[in-house]
């Protein structure tokens, strides 16, 4: 629904208003609320009303159709944006009647109206332009009526009937589930069989427009447009007598009600309500509070309250009230502080004088004469009317002041005294006074001296007298069996004093009533009563507790939104608290002057500061079965539309939906009261939360979890069932199954990676164990290696010591011999030496020296005479010993002796030996040998 159409019927206004009276007649009269919301109050609106069983009302509008729960008013448009002209609500579907169509509501799971075309679903061809004004609803056939036509549709089997008007129809009425219709000029008609069959075409229903038909002692009376009422005797129309005779009206509509009673609807003059005789129970025109004085239509709810559909807006008259009310408009009353029913006259006492007028009838408020000023009380004592007047003390006779008894002023209060007749003790702004009657007549007699403070409450017991005042407190006089004097004065001091101070008499007990509590007098003491101090220990506001005037039986006070009555148990003496609920808006007395009479036997006055207003059967039962409705539920994420979710069973939203609306309420139209809603989240809290008259809550950034909504609403002294509805806040995905599954999984993986961490670092540490081992192992076997090594070095040195010692002897014995050979030569000896020097080449040339040579040289350099031989395999053993020696760096002097050749020699043989290996030119042989 658009925006704009929201805010056009969203606005309510359920403003309590008080009939405003005119100056003729003094009437109470019944309170009116003015529901109608302000944008449908314009002119030619149509108001059809009806109610739903669930009362919900029901009003056919320009606008569509608009729904009312007792909090707001909700629009729906019909799909083809006409105008709704009729509504009739049966069981779950709720008919209207529209501009060319008709057809019915039903609610969907989200609690909102859907309109279902009876027009379309029986493919039904309209007469162009046609509307329809009037609903029925009669054994299973649904009945519309427009000015040509009626359709009757049977849902249950589906069945349509037409029946075609040959001039204009009339309104449709419904007596005793017989329908009836007129068709203008042509007379009377009744549909039977699903025809239309004439009744009645006398002159009379041509020629008269017939308004309603309603149905009186077994007789049918026909309303007119004009002319009255009027029923049929013997075929000829009879005048039936009745108020509106008497009037010249031009009546709209009329509704029988259901105490037999009859509510007549205008043009320009308001409404008529008759009694079953025809006699004028009340009207009520724009003057007495109602907004308009056309009246479209009358419905009457299922708590016999009358609405009103009015030219310019819906009015509502709460009919069943207890209280009838009586406003003081033009302010000539006043504030009303006191009021008594004396020889069939209502007397009120004001801030401006006495007023009178006669019981009996419907008159206006007379003032006496001579009574101008504030009146604080009136009462009868021996069937004579004394005023309490700012004056002092007046008698008022036959309407008039008889006698003003003394210029004492301001009396509050008259109270006989031990019950005499003929002594009377009153109290004043300044004291108590005796007043003594001789001669019949009153006079007065005398002060009780020693006491001047205002004495507005005061009670006596024997010669004791209690004298109570709001400020000062409470005071306990003891005067002689005359009432001349004061012999003794005393304050009491109590515990706790409160506000709103009294002191009563009531069940031949006296009590002393505050805002903190009540005592009562025991023993001669004043001791908390804890049974009438419990009675209002649950209530923040409290008035002073009084005693009703002419009714010596009961207490009253207000009590937060009631009037609280108590009263004596049926059985025993214990009291008993009735409570009537009351808006605040209604109680606007005077603190501390609130005032109730009783008028009649059920009747009470309670004065106001704008008049009054009366209340009616105190032991009415208060007690109603109410059902409150969750109407619709809204979520939303956060800066997103509000979505509407079903209101029936449960729901899991999602976690950012977390922010849910509930919209209630309880059609409950029969109190002066405001209702109120009282509502509990379980899961949030366990609290109920306090009385408001809101009819929404809104719960933003809930958590997750499971939510219990439950809500209950109050209307005075009746609180209604509780309607729950359950829901569940998704958890967030990290909290989710899925979250905490994934969570596992890796708390899982976390684990074994720790396992897996610390199975490596333990490895690792194994290893590094290991490795230090072999480390500290191998540096054990390097140092055994290095031990090894320079032991081998040292036998390599040796050896090599010994090969180059055995070298070294070798040369040295082969120069020797050498040397010997020389000098042998040189001498040129005989034969012999020759043998020698044999012996000498064959030492130098020994084979044994080589061979030890060679052992040693492989000893000290391994396999490199193989190495040698395998690279150069030309090479001779003579090469090879050359190589030897090469090798152990022996230069060609130091190798001639062990060749036994000379150093030239030497040479040679390295030049072939280069050869042999094929060195190149610049390559040195001995580093090529040292190298290999």
């Amino acid at each position: 629904m658009p925006t704009k159409t929201l805010l056009l019927y969203k606005t309510c206004c359920s403003i309590l208003c008080f009939l405003i009276f005119n100056n003729l007649k003094a009437q109470e009269l019944p309170p009116i609320k003015i529901v109608t919301p302000q944008e449908y109050g314009a002119e030619n609106q149509n108001w059809d009303i009806s109610q739903s069983a669930d009362n919900l009302i029901y009003v056919a509008n320009n606008g569509g159709l608009l729904e009312y729960n007792g909090a707001e008013w909700k629009l729906y448009a019909v799909p083809n944006k006409s105008i709704v002209r009729s509504v009739k609500a049966i069981d779950n579907k709720v008919f209207t009647g529209s501009f060319m169509d008709f057809g019915y509501w039903q609610k969907n799971k989200l609690g909102v109206l859907e309109y279902y075309s009876l027009k379309e679903i029986f493919n039904l061809e309209l007469i162009e332009g046609e509307q329809f004004w009037n609903i029925e609803y009669v054994d299973d056939w649904l009945i519309f009526q427009s000015l040509s036509r009626i359709y009757l549709i049977n849902l249950k089997n589906e069945k349509v009937r037409l029946i075609e008007a040959k001039t204009s129809i009339g309104k449709m009425i419904n007596v005793n589930n017989n329908v009836y219709y007129q068709e203008l000029g042509g007379g009377l008609f009744k549909i039977k069989n699903g025809k239309g069959t004439v009744v009645n075409d006398e002159p009379f229903f041509k020629e008269n427009k017939i308004i309603t038909i309603l149905e009186r002692e077994n007789e049918l009376l026909y309303l007119t447009e004009n002319k009255g009422f009027y029923k049929f005797v013997n075929n000829q129309a009879i005048k039936w007598e009745s108020t509106l005779d008497t009037d010249k009206l031009s009546v709209y509509n009329a509704i029988k009600l259901k105490d037999n009673g009859m509510v007549i609807g205008t043009i320009s003059n308001g409404v008529y309500f008759l009694n079953p005789d025809g006699g004028l129970k009340y009207k009520l025109n724009r003057q007495k509070g109602i907004s308009n004085n056309t009246v479209l239509s009358l419905f009457e709810d299922n708590y016999k309250n009358i609405w009103l559909g009015l030219d310019n807006g819906i009015n509502y008259i709460n009919n069943s009230s207890r209280f009838r009310v009586y406003t003081d408009n033009d302010g000539k009353l006043g504030t009303i502080y006191t009021s008594l029913v004396h020889n069939d006259f209502l007397y009120i006492g004001t801030n401006q004088g006495v007023f009178y007028k006669n019981r009996n009838k419907a008159t206006s408020f007379n003032f006496i004469e001579g009574t101008k000023g504030q009146v604080w009380m009136l009462k009868s004592i021996d069937n004579t009317l004394f005023c309490g007047h700012d004056k002092g003390t007046l008698i008022i006779e036959n309407n008039v002041i008889k006698q003003l008894i003394d210029t004492v002023p301001g009396t509050w209060d008259f109270k006989p005294i031990n019950n005499s007749k003929e002594l009377i003790l009153q109290g004043n702004y300044k004291g108590l006074h005796v007043l003594k009657k001789e001669n019949n007549k009153w006079t007065y007699r005398n002060q009780l001296n020693g006491l001047n403070m205002s004495s507005r409450f005061f009670e006596t017991i024997d010669t004791t007298i209690y004298v109570n005042h709001e400020l000062k407190g409470l005071y306990k006089l003891k005067v002689d069996s005359n009432f001349d004097q004061i012999l003794e004065q005393k304050q009491l001091k109590l515990s706790d004093i409160g506000n709103g101070s009294n002191i009563i008499k009531f069940n031949k007990e006296l009590l002393y009533a505050s805002s903190t509590g009540v005592y009562k007098l025991v023993d001669k003491e004043f001791k908390k009563d804890t049974l009438y101090t419990g009675l209002f220990s649950n209530y923040n506001r409290l008035t002073t507790l009084m005693n009703i005037k002419e009714d010596t039986t009961k207490l009253w006070r207000y009590s937060d939104d009631n009037i609280s009555i108590i009263s004596n148990g049926t059985i025993s003496n214990k009291p008993k608290l009735i409570n009537i609920p009351i808006d605040k808006n209604l109680v606007n007395s005077v603190a501390g002057f609130e005032n109730m009479t009783q008028v009649d036997n059920n009747n009470y006055l309670i004065g106001t500061s704008n008049g009054y207003f009366v209340l009616n059967n105190l032991n009415k039962s208060n007690s109603i079965d109410l059902n409150i409705n969750i109407d619709a539920i809204e979520v939303y994420k956060i800066d997103e539309p509000k979505i509407k979710i079903s209101n029936i069973g449960t729901i899991d939203l999602k976690n950012k939906q977390n922010n849910i609306e509930f919209h209630y309420s309880f059609p409950f139209f029969n109190t002066i009261v405001k209702n109120k809603y009282q509502y509990q989240l379980l899961g949030l809290s366990d609290k109920w939360s306090s009385w408001t008259q809101n009819t929404s809550q809104l719960f933003e950034n809930l958590p997750y979890g499971e939510y219990t909504f439950n809500v209950r609403g109050n209307s005075g002294n009746n609180t209604t069932n509780t309607a729950s509805y359950k829901f569940t806040i998704e958890r967030p995905f990290y909290l989710s199954n899925i979250a905490i599954c994934i969570y596992v999984i890796l708390c899982l993986f976390l684990f074994k990676a720790i396992d897996l961490y610390y199975k490596k670092q333990q490895k690792r540490v194994l290893l590094n164990t290991q490795r230090k081992l072999s480390r500290k192992e191998l540096e054990n076997k390097q140092q055994l290696t290095q031990l090894t090594n320079e032991k081998l070095k040292l036998d390599i040195e040796n050896k090599n010591r010994e090969l180059a010692i055995s070298t070294m002897s070798i040369i040295k014995k082969n120069e020797f011999l050498n040397t010997i050979k020389k000098e042998l030569t040189k001498a040129k000896l005989d034969s012999n030496v020759a043998a020698v020097l044999k012996i000498i080449d064959k030492n130098i040339n020994n084979t044994d020296d080589w061979k030890f040579f060679q052992e040693a040289f492989n000893n000290a350099d391994k396999d490199f005479l193989n190495k040698i031989k395998t690279k150069h395999n030309t090479l001779t053993p003579n090469d090879l010993k050359l190589c030897a020696y090469l090798r152990l760096n022996l230069s060609s002097k130091e190798i001639a002796p062990l060749l036994n050749i000379s150093p030239r020699s030497v040479e040679v043989k390295r030049y072939r030996l280069r050869k042999k290996m094929n060195l190149p030119h610049e390559t040195s042989l001995t580093n090529y040998i040292l190298e290999l």
